[in-house]
């Protein structure tokens, strides 16, 4: 599946990030965990993409298996992560440590109160990435990160150099992440769900910071949420997750406006519309799959309008609908 190119870069190039064919399982009590089916991605140099679907759909397990932090009892039982022309999946985690996290690809996790140490000064927390990672003299490093806080827009940085991560709202905290993911200078920037807990306004500014980081920075962007308005603001392709399989494809504005998948359809007709006459916002009946024991075929079966015998027990290849828009079903 080709990358479609963000509006700077052809059509034709080889993207930065391929993610093909997937699988990550989980051992538990119950059984074997189905967590990842051969999921399917990429992303191209200077393009945002976005990971969307329900809680429990395989987002985190994903971008987590690409940069091999999954832990026991996961693992990564098959497919390739091509990156830069190699294949992350075939590393040791003595160079996946020391090439790829942090100075090739680094991630905003998602709750930023977790991810800062609460003993140490912020600006130190981004300084120290530098001095670590890229090996920066300490006073250079601590020039860097002040630099990095008035980029990303924290007030009088300087002073605030001092201040410890209590001190700071939500979302400046998920400010001071993205500078300390952009001290490594990184060519992939992958955001867990950076907006939780954010109200509108905020997370309306996170966004745009994003996108202005991106152009800035020479960044791609691989973004996780469950939210389409986040995807529609700033996303310039979207990838549909069901239950650990990718289902759809395709440029943010044609799966928004013109979904081919009937569980991307049911996320766009769930979403509320102002200026209408809506009542009741629309859902999707049932339950996602039980993923210890799936079917073999399409794990949307139980709660797809359009599904027959056959998509009981033959799993949907993604193919390509229209230009461009790919999707996994059997009955469009």
């Amino acid at each position: 599946m080709q990358s479609q190119s963000s509006a700077d870069s052809s059509a034709e190039s080889t993207p930065l990030l391929e993610v093909s064919g997937l699988v990550t399982q989980f051992e538990t009590y119950r059984g074997t965990v189905e967590a990842l089916d051969r999921v399917e991605l990429d992303v191209g140099e200077n393009e945002i993409v976005g990971i969307v679907g329900e809680s429990g759909c395989g987002k985190s397990v994903t971008v987590r298996s690409i940069l091999r932090l999954v832990r026991e009892p996961g693992r990564i039982v098959d497919g390739e992560v091509n990156y830069g022309g190699r294949d992350l999946l075939d590393l040791s985690e003595r160079k996946m440590r020391n090439e790829i996290r942090g100075n090739e690809i680094a991630m905003i996790f998602q709750n930023p109160t977790n991810a800062l140490n609460p003993a140490y000064p912020v600006g130190e927390q981004i300084a120290e990435v530098a001095r670590e990672i890229r090996d920066v003299p300490r006073e250079q490093a601590r020039e860097l990160a002040i630099e990095l806080m008035n980029d990303v827009g924290i007030p009088q940085a300087e002073e605030r150099y001092e201040n410890y991560p209590y001190e700071f709202s939500g979302g400046m905290k998920q400010r001071v992440l993205i500078a300390k993911s952009l001290a490594c200078q990184p060519k992939l920037l992958i955001a867990d769900e950076p907006t939780t807990a954010l109200d509108k306004t905020t997370e309306a500014q996170l966004l745009d910071l994003i996108d202005e980081m991106r152009e800035e920075y020479g960044l791609s962007v691989l973004i996780i949420t469950h939210d389409l308005r986040v995807i529609s603001r700033l996303c310039d392709r979207v990838v549909v997750m069901y239950a650990g399989q990718t289902v759809e494809v395709g440029s943010t504005r044609e799966v928004i406006t013109n979904p081919t998948h009937p569980y991307t359809k049911g996320l766009v007709e769930a979403i509320p519309r102002i200026g209408t006459d809506q009542t009741d916002l629309e859902s999707i009946e049932g339950t996602v799959l039980d993923l210890v024991d799936p079917n073999d075929g399409c794990r949307f079966y139980d709660r797809c309008p359009l599904a027959t015998d056959h998509c009981l027990d033959n799993r949907p290849e993604l193919e390509e609908k229209r230009p461009d828009h790919y999707a996994a079903c059997f009955e469009v």
